[in-house]
């Protein structure tokens, strides 16, 4: 038996095996995807909110904060992208004016450092692409961008490396109470563990209820955005945000943390957990909106658009708590924006509910709190020779638009939580992120994929179970077609 299951291997359920493992603890993530970080995580606005939009006194608020600050040293300590660039919330009436004053006393109240309120001379000091119709900004130092996959993955593989279990393609399709714990039913099998932890974001209503029934229920909601080539990643060198709404933090324009702008997104009500589609209407939205704040956008410089869904639900508030009719089955639930930022604060309230269960667990005192991961790119001229004469694979240029290389490539497959198909692999090296998309490397990743993990070409999937790119030869010797 497990002490404790985690249900779910996004951006929370990663945090919370990375502050278990430093525990003498057995635990397992059971994740329904092929991949880590598959699911909102992987499709949202990329920001550390710094933490002054949650009412005080809320979880969010407490633990926005928090995990603003903790992401700084988790990235530092496990080589993931992250800058602090700080954040805008622009004003462009006296109406709006009123909001900042009212988010400026909300941050402080929250604990948020360095708040400051512009004027308009000072904002276009800041910004000088912004409109000239904004009349002020909250300015907010501690906001960052980062990689949200990477930090997702970077701390499953730190859980991995020390000790903790994780298991792909492994949905919960049963949770039954047994004799000291509980036991989930999954297509790989069945686990038992003493605690549970259900991370499984849109869906963390519909696995309660293979427990017990529910008090909450989530209500997912979907955001759509643009993807602006690196052409465009000067246009703002902050996070600049527009007035919040009851529809949430607004249309954004923010410089990504691989020179990108990304911009969006709407917010659109959907009863399917699984759509993630595009709209010519909500992309005109997001287009109109972000124009308001930065006119000059080109948006003929769009290299992608996608969207993602919040795990809103039926309450205001994260949903972290314990079954009142279960002990040790855990809610992490409801965790849309700011989840990302207080994703890590998360992960240790978690492991503080495990540590309270099970007061005489001291830490480990081998936990390995370091990663090593290679941005070719990012090397000194002197670093990339010393690594092509140590490795030649790290010579050989794969992904043109982001000059990412072979060896790059064959480390991800041999990591600590491989990738399986060619999207796992974008995720972890950025191999296709670039303008073309993947137009030109993703015949020869995944090539690679099939080399390195002995699999058919046929067998190589773009993304999730079933994204076949491949199903046989179209042509044998001599061109006669076969199938």
């Amino acid at each position: 038996m497990y002490d404790v299951i985690i249900l779910g291997c996004g951006v929370v359920g990663a945090a919370a095996a990375y502050h278990l493992a430093r525990y003498p603890l057995n635990v397992a993530i059971l994740e329904a995807q092929n991949d880590v970080a598959n699911g909102t995580t992987k499709a949202n606005s990329a920001i550390i909110h710094a933490g002054y939009d949650p009412e005080p006194g809320t979880l969010m608020a407490q633990l926005n904060v928090e995990g603003n600050r903790m992401a700084g040293d988790i990235c530092q300590k496990l080589q993931v992208p992250f800058a602090r660039v700080g954040s805008l919330v622009l004003a462009f009436d006296e109406g709006d004016l009123h909001t900042l004053r009212t988010l400026y006393h909300r941050g402080v109240q929250n604990g948020v450092p360095g708040l400051e309120l512009l004027d308009a001379a000072q904002v276009r000091q800041t910004e000088p692409n912004l409109s000239k119709n904004v009349v002020g900004a909250l300015y907010a130092p501690t906001a960052g961008i980062v990689d949200p996959w990477q930090y997702a993955l970077a701390m499953a593989e730190a859980a991995v490396v020390n000790g903790v279990e994780l298991h792909r393609s492994a949905p919960a399709t049963a949770i039954t109470p047994m004799e000291g714990g509980y036991a989930v039913t999954t297509p790989k099998g069945v686990f038992e563990g003493k605690y549970i932890l259900n991370a499984t974001g849109v869906f963390s209503d519909q696995v309660h209820g293979l427990l017990e029934k529910p008090d909450y229920a989530i209500t997912p909601n979907r955001g759509e955005y643009y993807l602006l080539d690196k052409s465009q990643g000067h246009q703002v060198s902050h996070v600049v945000f527009q007035c919040p709404n009851e529809r949430g933090k607004g249309v954004l324009v923010a410089p990504t943390i691989h020179g990108n702008l990304i911009v969006g997104p709407n917010a659109q009500p959907v009863d399917d957990r699984h759509d993630l589609g595009n709209t010519a209407q909500g992309l005109a939205f997001v287009k109109e909106q972000a124009l308001r704040s930065v006119p000059g956008l080109n948006f003929g410089e769009n290299i992608r658009n996608f969207a993602g869904l919040r795990a809103n639900s039926t309450r205001s508030d994260f949903i972290l708590e314990e079954s009142k009719n279960h002990p040790g089955f855990f809610d992490l639930a409801g965790v849309k924006s700011p989840g990302l930022a207080a994703s890590a604060a998360i992960g240790q309230w978690a492991c503080a509910r495990i540590l309270e269960k099970e007061p005489d667990l001291r830490p480990k005192p081998d936990f390995v709190d370091q990663r090593s991961h290679v941005m070719f790119q990012h090397l000194s001229p002197q670093e990339k020779n010393a690594l092509i004469a140590q490795d030649p694979r790290y010579g050989r240029v794969v992904c043109r638009c982001e000059t990412v290389t072979e060896g790059e490539i064959v480390a991800a497959l041999h990591a600590p939580i491989p990738p399986y198909t060619i999207n796992g692999v974008k995720r972890r090296c950025n191999a296709g992120m670039g303008r073309c998309q993947g137009g030109f490397c993703a015949p020869r990743v995944q090539a690679i994929i099939a080399r390195e993990l002995g699999l058919d070409p046929c067998e190589v999937l773009l993304d999730q179970e079933g994204s076949y790119l491949l199903t046989g030869e179209t042509k044998g010797q001599g061109g006669n077609a076969h199938v």
